[in-house]
């Protein structure tokens, strides 16, 4: 009898999603575990210091974690991504992946690659992840470290990837394309595609959580963005492919959230704040005071109710469907979840324009 893949598993699962009318079930989680990094990303939208000691002091214990993981798991989540800031910064790292993975979670890590040591590279070893996904920012230590802003972390990132592939663990490479790294795109590509790896990008910036740092002016411009989607041969039939079914579907057109946050995944921040995703922060539901389930249950289907108070183009563009406006990327823009963020619109029409989608009133008037 042979063993179910991952894959498998998958497949299964998403026959569990919730449509409409039916019971939510929080199928898939991702748990911040900390802000802080030891890199400063130009680009990054939540790295707080490695050693800033106030916010490592509002971050959730081992034990609340734990515990959250144990109501989460009884909720039915089964994908969960352990991201950051930098995971693998704290010091219970160890102790939380290992009672995560014998909760039976399918878990995907989010890191930078610069901590991973053979002891850790031994224990996703012991415990396989589902996925490992370490983010390159750039194929030379000048261009790396411009983006990181950490002497000595292009050397780091690389090592880490060797102990990852030595084992032949489950990794993915991608990077985030900004104005810092844009000349090494190429690099990356064939570099990932070499150790035969998928490779995958992106150059959607959003802002940040709070106001340190101007990210949007490290953002290549809308037609760079289009220029390394035509890269891809996979991104037209994909974009096309969502647009034609989700224009089908023809969702409330008032509704403030039109995508899945809330209705089948949902985010946790570092203190334990509940949420719709990890751009839509505000409002939150305070787990320390309160428990998943009446999170999930009660707070975030309030939040998923959320209609439209203003009048926007957004509502009369059938690109809607294929662009990532969105109410938290909005809210981090705009300080407005209504306002549409101009730069995400010019990608849209250019995708569009590109790829044969027709839209009405598609004009960015």
């Amino acid at each position: 009898m042979s063993c179910l893949t991952v894959q498998d598993i998958d497949d299964f699962a998403r026959t569990l999603m919730p449509r409409d009318g039916e019971d939510r079930i929080p199928l898939s989680g991702s748990l911040e575990l900390t802000l802080r990094c030891n890199n400063r990303c130009v680009h990054c939208y939540c790295n707080k210091g490695a050693n800033d000691t106030l916010e490592k002091s509002k971050e959730l214990s081992s034990r609340e974690i734990c515990h959250l993981l144990d109501e989460i798991a009884e909720s039915g989540c089964l994908w969960l991504l352990l991201t950051g800031g930098e995971p693998l910064l704290r010091e219970d790292f160890e102790t939380l992946y290992t009672y995560a993975k014998k909760k039976g979670f399918l878990i995907t890590l989010f890191t930078n690659g610069t901590l991973i040591t053979p002891r850790l590279a031994d224990l996703f070893q012991d415990l396989p992840p589902r996925s490992i996904e370490i983010t390159l920012y750039g194929m030379t230590d000048a261009t790396y470290e411009r983006m990181t802003r950490t002497p000595g972390s292009y050397k780091k990132c690389r090592q880490g990837i060797d102990h990852i592939m030595n084992r032949a663990l489950p990794l993915k490479l991608k990077t985030v394309v900004t104005t810092v790294n844009r000349h090494e795109f190429v690099d990356m590509k064939q570099f990932v595609e070499d150790l035969e790896l998928e490779f995958r990008f992106d150059a959607l910036i959003n802002s940040r959580i709070d106001d340190h740092g101007d990210v949007a002016s490290h953002r290549i411009a809308p037609e760079e963005v289009l220029e390394l989607d035509l890269t891809d041969t996979r991104r037209g039939p994909e974009f096309v492919g969502f647009y034609e079914r989700a224009s089908k579907q023809q969702g409330d057109p008032e509704a403030l959230f039109r995508c899945g946050a809330g209705v089948h995944s949902f985010h946790i921040d570092p203190h334990g704040r509940l949420m719709l995703c990890n751009m839509a922060r505000t409002p939150s539901y305070d787990l320390r005071r309160g428990s998943f389930r009446d999170g999930w249950h009660g707070f975030l289907p309030l939040l998923r109710k959320g209609r439209l108070k203003k009048t926007n183009k957004c509502v009369r563009c059938d690109l809607r469907w294929i662009c990532d406006q969105c109410p938290g990327w909005a809210q981090l823009e705009c300080g407005d979840p209504e306002i549409p963020v101009e730069y995400l619109c010019e990608v849209a029409h250019l995708r569009a324009a590109a790829y044969g989608i027709g839209a009405r009133n598609s004009s960015n008037g």
